[in-house]
């Protein structure tokens, strides 16, 4: 990817993307980070990693983004891999396209292991929506599409990432001059419902079960909810019964 090119807008940031297990930032999990960080107008270091999630994929995910339960297996957990691009992100200002359903998983994740992401940002779709106010769609897709953005391999984390770089690009290029004050990055806020951690009791009941019938533990147990656990226990005790 060569060096942007950009006339007076913010020329230092990082953009990312982020692909799911599902739409719920309070339920699912990130199972993949995808990142480009440019500085002063340079592209200067990427980002890019699987996230073992915990749990199996959805046919629909798999579909959307070519990521399956064999690519995840050996990839890092979430508390590793967050806190790295939360390193990469240094206190630079964020970029990305429906930003905050992005950073509501990583704000979200970060809080699950006690971080901090805090970030000022800028939503390339709601700059889509102001400045193209005549398009019928100014999904990423589409607008790659009316850019003529090259973006192959749509709905994984790291090109969707690039195309934003790009289409970001595009936009500073063509209005930037005429509506500077649109492309301000604004503070980004997400409040993050009080999670209640998993019971003593819940933890002990799932950990007789897990032993009982022979499971693997997939996922740090301490990391879970109560719902989470509540899910987990129920999904074992209908495909494999209760202890006797």
């Amino acid at each position: 990817m060569k060096d942007v090119k950009l006339r007076d807008p913010v020329t230092s940031f990082v953009c990312f993307d982020i692909e799911t297990t599902g739409l719920n930032p309070q339920t699912d999990r990130v199972i993949e980070i995808g990142a480009v960080k440019v500085k002063d107008k340079k592209v200067v270091e990427y980002f890019s990693e699987l996230i073992y999630p915990g749990m199996k994929l959805s046919p629909l995910i798999t579909n959307l983004t070519g990521i399956d339960d064999e690519m995840l297996k050996g990839a890092d957990r979430e508390e590793q891999v967050v806190q790295r691009f939360i390193d990469f992100t240094e206190d630079y200002p964020v970029i990305g396209h429906n930003i905050m359903f992005d950073y509501s998983f990583i704000k979200i994740a970060a809080e699950r292991i006690q971080a901090s992401f805090d970030k000022r940002g800028i939503d390339t779709l709601e700059l889509c929506k102001k400045l193209h106010g005549n398009l019928e769609s100014r999904s990423l897709e589409s607008m790659c599409r009316y850019y003529n953005i090259n973006n192959e391999r749509a709905h994984r984390a790291y090109q969707d990432a690039k195309a934003t770089v790009m289409l970001y690009v595009n936009l500073c290029n063509a209005f930037f001059q005429d509506n500077p004050k649109v492309f301000e990055p604004r503070q980004l806020i997400y409040k993050v419902k009080k999670v209640q951690f998993v019971t003593r009791k819940q933890k002990n009941y799932l950990l007789d079960l897990l032993k009982y019938h022979n499971i693997d533990i997939v996922q740090p147990i301490d990391n879970l909810t109560q719902s989470e656990a509540s899910k987990w226990i129920d999904e074992i005790i209908l495909n494999h019964g209760r202890m006797k």
